[in-house]
C-alpha cells in the first residue's frame, strides 16, 4: 500500500512543528543545490521561521542582491522605493568618491604616479606644496606657543621663589623676635637700643 496523503495544513503541536520545519527547510535547501548544479540555474532561496530565525541559499553564480535586481527588472514589480533608491544611489557616490580620494592620496605619496600627465603632475607637486606650507605654518605656530608657555613658567618660578623667600624672611624674623622676648622675661630686663650720641662715642672710640 502506499503512503496515505497528508493533509496540509497548521501543525498544532508546538515540537511537532519544529521539527517538521527543520527537515522540510533542509530538504528545500538540498533540493535549490541540487537544481544549481544539474540545470544551470540561478537560485536563491530565503526561509524565515516562525521565531524570526532565517535561512538563505543563493548560486555561486550571482549574489542575491544581482539576483533581486534581476528580478525586479523582469517581473516589472518594484522591490525599492523611491527613498531606498536615493539611498543607493548615495552610496555608489559616496564609493566612487572615496575610490577617486584614495587615488589622490596616493599620488601625494609618489605612488602610481607612471600614468599621469604633465598638467595632472604639476597639480599633485602644487598640492604637495600648499601641504608643506601649512604644515610649516603649524609647526611654526607650535614652537612659538612651547616658547611662550615655557617663558611664562620661568617668570612664574621665578616670583613663587621671591615669595618664598619673602615668607621665610618673614618667619625667621618673627622667631627672632619671639626669641628675644622671651629672653628679655626670663632675665627681668630688656636690651635698650644704642642711642645716637652714645652711639657716635663709640664710633670715635673705634676711630681713635
Amino acid at each position: 500500500m502506499g503512503r496515505g496523503k497528508i493533509e496540509i495544513k497548521r501543525i498544532e503541536n508546538p515540537n511537532n512543528r519544529v521539527v517538521t520545519f527543520s527537515k522540510r527547510r533542509t530538504g528545500l535547501v538540498k533540493k535549490a543545490k541540487e537544481i544549481t548544479v544539474l540545470c544551470d540555474a540561478k537560485v536563491a532561496l530565503i526561509i524565515f521561521a516562525s521565531n524570526g530565525k532565517m535561512t538563505d541559499y543563493c548560486c555561486p553564480s550571482m549574489d542575491l542582491g544581482a539576483m533581486l535586481d534581476q528580478y525586479q527588472k523582469l517581473s516589472g514589480k518594484k522591490l525599492w522605493d523611491a527613498k531606498h533608491e536615493n539611498l543607493s544611489n548615495e552610496i555608489d557616490r559616496i564609493k566612487k568618491e572615496n575610490d577617486s580620494l584614495q587615488v589622490e592620496l596616493r599620488h601625494l605619496k609618489g605612488e602610481d604616479i607612471q600614468s599621469l600627465n604633465l598638467k595632472n603632475l604639476m597639480a599633485v607637486e602644487h598640492a604637495i606644496e600648499h601641504g608643506l606650507d601649512k604644515v610649516r605654518d603649524h609647526q611654526s605656530e607650535i614652537v612659538m606657543t612651547k616658547r611662550r608657555t615655557e617663558k611664562m613658567i620661568v617668570e612664574e618660578n621665578r616670583q613663587l621663589h621671591f615669595q618664598l623667600q619673602q615668607q621665610e624672611m618673614a618667619i625667621a624674623s618673627n622667631a627672632r623676635g619671639m626669641m628675644m622676648r622671651d629672653h628679655d622675661g626670663q632675665f627681668g630686663y630688656r636690651v635698650q637700643p644704642i642711642q645716637p650720641n652714645l652711639q657716635e662715642k663709640i664710633m670715635s672710640l673705634v676711630i681713635d
